[in-house]
């Protein structure tokens, strides 16, 4: 059984959940405590909402090469999924180490098995992954 696809596609529903986590943080909900070692507990300040509209943008574009590197969409980014899926592998085992370490507790009990789902993921995608695009 192929793992590539259904990999790719618990990749984006989880990381949908972290955008939209991210877009919660942009417009003030007070969950700063669950994200960026807790540094910001409460609301953001507004240099850190933009941050987190950034943080979310960058998700989306992950999620685009690893359905891409799957197969399952934009077969014209294809190629450069070919390397692009191995950065996001290493971001995504930064975030696995930045989740473990991370001082705010409620950020390691969400975000360090998110983390660690995500890269399995990635990794699977990234390993997995044929050689040319289905058509």
């Amino acid at each position: 059984m192929r793992v590539t696809r259904p990999a790719a596609m618990l990749f984006t529903i989880v990381t949908a959940g972290v955008v939209f986590f991210q877009f919660a943080l942009a417009v003030g909900l007070p969950l700063g405590s669950y994200a960026m070692g807790g540094a910001f507990p409460g609301v953001f300040p507004p240099f850190m909402r933009y941050a987190a509209l950034f943080q979310a943008f960058l998700l989306v574009v992950t999620v685009l090469v690893v359905l891409s590197r799957s197969g399952v969409l934009l077969r014209s980014w294809f190629r450069i999924s070919k390397w692009a899926i191995w950065l996001i592998v290493f971001l995504g085992l930064i975030s696995v180490v930045l989740n473990s370490i991370t001082p705010s507790a409620g950020e390691k009990v969400i975000w360090q098995p998110v983390s660690i789902l995500l890269f399995a993921c990635s990794f699977t995608v990234a390993i997995t992954a044929s050689k040319r695009p289905r058509l």
